[in-house]
């Protein structure tokens, strides 16, 4: 609350605070400051007793009969000698040009102030009630109303003679009066509402009536009341016992803003008010006057004229701050920012970072920096030494700006060496995250090294050691570090940076690495390591060599052709599942190194598969009979040859065999005849499942029957539907034109004479012939065929149009 000091007080009331919000959480709704100026001058001599607020001038009444015009900053401008004892009121009309007053020995005064128009009227008894036409400028509005224990209108006549009329009397003192347009609103002892009647309800009664909207006690007395939208502005006066002296004193008084309801009321805000002199005041030595347009309250005691102004945004800011609620103080100004006056975002910010550090909020300080500070490179400087001096870089770190609006290199090296100290997973977090133009890196990566001279084998420096190389183009160092790491960038780094002729000595460990990986980067990449040196720097380690091989055969079986020999070998010792897949697809293996190889290791199915491929059926099949003992895959075999020599071989192998005649009545019935094998079983000997195997020969006799009858059908019905196609198409016409010409004598096939007569023969082939021009038909048969076709041997082709005219 903006106030003046208070005067030197006389009441056991000297403790209490200067106003009661101070203590509240809750924001007030008005603040106050002192009117100044001529004011002070003149109370020092005088006394307040009255005041009218204009929108351009106050008018200010004292004790000693005096009236005041004031600018609003309380100069004086005016004055007038009214009545040598006290105003008791000031009425100004609309355009401020027309004053009444009204004085304690009964006189009453109309005058221009600009002007010499007057009015003087003395009652007797004392006028505490004035009011003048809010158009008393006009000629027909000469009119103003007076209020004592009745309330009369004065009004000035043809005459130039101002003629009273009683308006009303009988409810007790009139105590206020209020004039607005052709309304005059007077209270005594009830607050009332003008309203309009509605059409319907007129009849014979007045277009205006009164109705009580609000009414409720209070437990003090009221010294003024002024509106301030729905709500009540109340100046209240209250007496209290002191609590030394046990005696009755005036204490301050209070500007109450009330939400009236129709029996009832709630305090939305009170503020006590300290006045000069205070303890010597009634309730009677306090009032309210207010400026409808501005919200301006005028409290009016008779040492002290206190404003009271509704809060704006520059205030409700100034209200948080005091009370450290910096968070909604930065909200509320970034969305007042345009009608802000007192306070600047920045200065705001600032001083919620202060805050944050005094408390020891330091992440959360560091944090705001970044809205706070925005791109304001001093402020960020000096923010960033103001944490180191506390300790605590770490907290702003991950805040400093990085792209736009970057620090001196310095603050980042101060950092990163604060980090570097003492804590080596969040350096190497910040070497990842920060673009490395923020600093020096040659000064980063000389203190990395001195370092890892205490701690070589520290994982965390060395690939940060690694990454600031890479940024450095010095590659070959990084990759060192990488490999020794095993790390799984060290691939990311050689493809991006084109480092292959840095690797040509280290296939070995790459592939030790991540073989995969390593080999689809090879492959890949051929026309930089090519494949003879790959195989050339893994001699020594064929389990590699194998690897790198067998993914080069997956991609290309002709590229590494010149050592497929080599890969016979290398598939038998460390990868015999995939050996007969790649004897299958390799068309450059050397059969008889490979059948060599199969042998000595004793690789039966190998060797099965190289024999049949060099020719010697007969040798795999008897391997297979012999060394596998596999019925099954000796019949699959047997199938794939397709040699009659070979079932007759497995026939024979298998007649003293009862499980392998088994399995050949299960499975020979569709290449060879199941009675050839039938009638070599000798009589008595014992086969299992022997009827289950009939019976299977028997169903597949069956289904072979049906199948063949249903190709039979099949065959018979496209036939059918193709020789309709093919009538069909015969009977279609065929165009002849002028383009045409006959096969034999090669001349046009229609005469150029329209009128002569003419005979074609025009096959299905296309071929055309004029009729003298065909060869003569034997006279066995009456069907035509082309010649030609039947030359080239591409099927008789029959007549189908023989054209006469």
């Amino acid at each position: 609350m903006a106030e003046a000091e208070p005067q030197e007080p006389r009441c056991n009331e000297e403790s209490t605070d200067e106003s009661e919000e101070d203590d509240s959480e809750e924001e007030p709704k008005l603040k106050y400051e002192r009117l100044s100026n001529g004011v002070t001058e003149i109370l020092q001599k005088d006394v307040a007793s009255c005041m009218m607020v204009h929108e351009k001038f106050l008018a200010l009444g004292t004790h000693y009969g005096k009236v005041y015009l004031l600018d609003v900053q309380g100069n004086i401008t005016q004055k007038f000698d009214i009545s040598p004892v006290k105003i008791n009121q000031i009425s100004l009309d609309e355009s401020g040009e027309h004053m009444g007053v009204c004085s304690e020995d009964g006189k009453v005064q109309v005058f221009g102030l600009y002007t010499g128009e007057e009015f003087h009227e003395t009652f007797d008894c004392p006028i505490k009630i004035v009011a003048v036409h809010p158009q008393f400028v006009r000629s027909h509005c000469k009119q103003f109303v007076t209020g004592g224990n009745k309330l009369f209108l004065y009004e000035k006549s043809w005459m130039n003679r101002w003629k009273p009329s009683v308006l009303h009397e009988g409810e007790g003192n009139i105590r206020n009066v209020k004039w607005r347009g052709n309304l005059i609103a007077w209270a005594n002892n009830m607050i009332c509402s003008v309203k309009e009647r509605h059409a319907s309800e007129m009849r014979d009664l007045p277009s205006r009536y009164v109705e009580i909207v609000s009414q409720f006690n209070t437990e003090f007395y009221i010294s003024g009341i002024a509106p301030l939208c729905d709500q009540l502005v109340i100046l209240s006066y209250v007496k209290e016992i002191s609590e030394k002296t046990e005696k009755e004193c005036c204490s301050r008084p209070r500007l109450d803003i009330i939400q009236p309801f129709p029996e009832s009321c709630e305090e939305i805000s009170s503020d006590a008010l300290t006045v000069r002199r205070f303890q010597e005041n009634e309730c009677r030595d306090y009032c309210l006057e207010y400026s409808e347009g501005e919200s301006l309250f005028y409290i009016i005691s008779p040492r002290d004229v206190v404003v009271a102004k509704e809060r704006d945004q520059d205030d409700h800011i100034e209200w948080l701050l005091e009370k450290k609620k910096y968070e909604e103080a930065l909200m509320a100004a970034e969305i007042s920012q345009k009608t802000m006056k007192k306070h600047k975002i920045q200065d705001i910010g600032l001083a919620y970072i202060n805050h944050l550090m005094e408390i020891g909020e330091y992440d959360l300080a560091a944090r705001k920096c970044q809205k706070i500070l925005g791109k304001n490179t001093d402020l960020w400087e000096f923010e960033v030494h103001r944490f180191k001096e506390i300790g605590q870089l770490k907290a702003i770190s991950r805040y400093l700006p990085r792209r736009d609006s970057v620090l001196k290199p310095f603050i980042y090296e101060m950092v990163l060496h604060e980090f570097l100290e003492s804590d080596y997973e969040g350096f190497a977090t910040l070497i990842k995250e920060w673009p490395g133009n923020l600093y020096n890196n040659a000064i980063i990566v000389q203190a990395v090294v001195d370092h890892l001279k205490k701690d070589p084998q520290n994982r965390t420096l060395l690939k940060t050691l690694a990454e600031l190389y890479t940024y450095d183009q010095r590659y070959g160092k990084a990759l060192e570090i990488y490999l020794t790491l095993r790390h799984k960038d060290v691939f990311q780094l050689i493809h991006k940076h084109n480092l292959f002729s840095s690797i040509r000595d280290k296939i070995v460990l790459l592939m030790e690495f991540d073989s995969e990986k390593a080999v689809d980067m090879l492959l890949d990449n051929e026309d930089k390591i090519s494949i003879d040196k790959v195989v050339e720097e893994l001699k020594n380690r064929p389990e590699l060599q194998h690897v790198y091989l067998h993914k080069l055969f997956k991609r290309d079986h002709h590229k590494g052709q010149k050592y497929h020999e080599k890969q016979i070998s290398l598939y038998a010792e460390y990868d015999r599942p995939n050996l007969l897949p790649f004897l299958r697809d390799s068309t450059h293996c050397p059969l008889e190194k490979a059948l060599e190889i199969c042998q000595q290791r004793n690789f039966v199915e190998e060797t099965v598969y190289l024999l049949s491929r060099m020719g010697n059926s007969r040798s795999a099949l008897k391997m297979i009979m012999e060394e596998l003992y596999d019925v099954d895959k000796a019949i699959e075999f047997a199938k794939e040859q397709d040699d009659a020599e070979l079932w007759e071989d497995l026939i024979l192998y298998s007649i003293d065999k009862p499980p392998f005649i088994t399995g050949l009545l299960n499975n020979i019935g569709t290449h060879v005849d199941p009675i050839l094998l039938i009638h070599r079983i000798k009589e008595g000997m014992e086969i299992p499942n022997l009827r289950d195997s009939l019976v299977k020969i028997l169903q597949d006799y069956n289904l072979q029957i049906l199948l063949r009858e249903g190709c039979k059908k099949i065959l018979v019905a496209d036939s059918l539907s193709l020789l309709k196609k093919m009538h069909r198409t015969q009977m279609r016409g065929v165009l002849v034109d002028e383009e045409n010409i006959c096969e034999t004598c090669l001349s046009p096939i229609l005469p150029t004479d329209a009128s002569k007569s003419f005979s074609v023969t025009v096959f299905h082939c296309r071929h055309m012939f004029h009729k003298e021009c065909f060869p003569e038909l034997s006279t066995d048969s009456s069907v035509h065929f082309c010649n030609i076709c039947s030359a080239k041997h591409r099927g008789p082709g029959s007549a189908i149009l023989e054209m006469k005219k």
